[in-house]
């Protein structure tokens, strides 16, 4: 009944916290009732992580009260939160890989039977219960190991409902998933809110916010700025409230001037993985390698920049040959290629932002074998002020800083380089939509100086807003080619499920 609103789960009343000085959150109000799914979105660095570390107990506010069914709750660590009911489902699922499904879900609760060894017929019986209340056809003699991070984020589900969690806390739970994963794991979602649980679902996508979400809570700069039924916000509303811009500024794509070509990749191999695949990207041009997950496209990526040998086939820079499996020399025509991990392939997680940023150009920063630390300095700093890094120290860990602000540094040490070509692997995925936005103008204004850009993206507004070509993959093979004004999309859909053109 729309006139009784459900009793409320989980409630912020003026939460604020501060590391170093900084104010991550600031009086922050949120109530999440029972039976809703309940949506925060805001950029990275807004605030949102902090929030979450707070309601899972992991920090403590500095100020304010936490409430779960209307009692004040203190946490002191996640097992206290645990204990009132409130659970987080992290993105990196943080399982046993060597245990099964059953044994995961019920760490150190095992059910006991005589002689108090553990009752595996009433472990597993337990956990089928859940998994079958969730919905899933999962077994839970099944170890962890093979699973996909869709079935572990699954056990993890389970894991909260085994000791009674009535909050649970999805941190871009969708992120690494593909589309019939994410559509799987919404049925589990809607399940948990018909049975009455209050779920906080934090994402970038908004499609999936309007998808599942019943209320939406908007956090910028370290405060909320807006909350509203779902059914009361259009994505532009949404986006504005977050950035304070219209969507449409996302993809500031500019005219550039195409000149001659720089990438020419002539019919490259790599067996069981992509076949015969030939294209080329021109000077000012953004060519799309677009296509579902599994398709081939990073993998053809790596083996152009020479990470993995291709068996056949071969690749010109500016009609210059390049050596097969030689990303030093790769490097040295004039390629840089931001990968797909930032945090595995990236970055060096524990070194300075100021050494991240400048480790493809030591050379020229060292003298008498002594990396000359003012010289590092100096060109970091320009780099940050070029793409708007946000940071306290450049001597800080990279880790440290937000995932849109690891990827700046990600770029900037690249783009350090002064490459002729740049191979982009998922250049936004998990970064906010502001700095989606400044890592497009980015784009754009490289194209504009004549650099050659390859971007591999599975966010098909991106490539339709960004590139001037699009090159679709199905399979491990080059299915189509589409130019800017051809490309929507349905026929890049058609083309990536191996139903369009061959």
């Amino acid at each position: 009944d729309a006139a009784t609103p459900a009793p409320l789960a989980v409630e912020c009343r003026g939460v604020t916290r501060r590391y170093a000085g900084v104010v991550a959150n600031d009086q922050i109000d949120l109530e999440v009732r029972e039976g809703e799914v309940h949506a925060l979105v805001g950029e990275n660095g807004a605030g949102k992580s902090t929030l979450v570390k707070v309601l899972g107990g992991v920090v403590r506010p500095d100020e304010g009260e936490l409430l779960v069914d209307g009692q004040e709750a203190s946490f002191h660590s996640p097992v206290d939160a645990r204990k009132v009911g409130v659970a987080v489902i992290y993105q990196e699922p943080t399982l046993f890989p060597d245990l099964s499904v059953a044994e995961n879900v019920v760490m150190g609760r095992h059910p006991r039977g005589a002689l108090r060894r553990i009752d595996r017929g009433a472990m597993h019986e337990e956990v089928q219960g859940l998994l079958d209340r969730l919905g899933v056809r999962l077994s839970p003699e099944s170890p962890v190991r093979g699973l996909s991070i869709a079935d572990q984020q699954i056990v993890e589900i389970a894991k909260a409902l085994s000791f009674d969690a009535r909050v649970l806390i999805m941190d871009e739970p969708t992120a690494a998933l593909s589309g019939p994963e994410v559509e799987r794991l919404f049925g589990v979602v809607r399940t948990l809110r018909d049975h009455g649980s209050a779920v906080l679902f934090i994402s970038h996508r908004l499609g999936e916010v309007f998808a599942i979400c019943d209320t939406v809570t908007v956090m910028r700069d370290g405060a909320v700025v807006h909350e509203a039924p779902i059914a009361e916000m259009t994505p532009d509303d949404m986006v504005r409230r977050m950035v304070g811009r219209e969507l449409s500024a996302l993809f500031p794509k500019e005219v550039a001037q195409i000149g001659p070509p720089v990438l020419e990749v002539h019919r490259l191999t790599r067996e069981g993985v992509f076949f015969d695949v030939s294209f080329q990207v021109r000077a000012g041009e953004i060519v799309a390698l677009a296509g579902l997950v599994g398709a081939g496209r990073s993998e053809v990526a790596r083996a152009i920049f020479g990470i993995d040998r291709a068996d056949t086939g071969h690749v010109e820079v500016s009609g210059r040959r390049l050596p097969a499996g030689r990303p030093l020399a790769a490097m040295h025509a004039g390629i840089a290629f931001v990968p797909e991990d930032r945090r595995m392939q990236g970055l060096v997680m524990d070194l300075s932002i100021a050494r991240n940023a400048t480790l493809t150009r030591l050379r020229a920063l060292t003298r008498l074998g002594l990396i000359r630390v003012g010289a590092e300095n100096r060109l970091t700093r320009e780099w940050a002020d070029r793409l708007r890094l946000s940071f306290h120290r450049l001597e800080d860990p990279v880790v440290f800083l937000s995932g849109g602000n690891q990827q700046k540094v990600v770029l900037a040490k690249w783009l350090a380089t002064e490459p002729q070509l740049l191979i982009l692997d998922e250049p936004t995925r998990g970064i906010d939509v502001g700095t989606k936005a400044e890592v497009h103008g980015l784009m754009s204004e490289l194209a504009g100086r004549g650099v050659a850009v390859l971007m591999i993206s599975s966010e098909l507004p991106e490539v339709l807003g960004m590139a001037d070509r699009v090159l679709v993959m199905h399979e491990g093979r080059l299915r189509e080619e589409l130019s800017r004004d051809d490309a929507d999309e349905e026929r890049v859909m058609r083309a990536a499920t191996g139903v369009g053109a061959a």
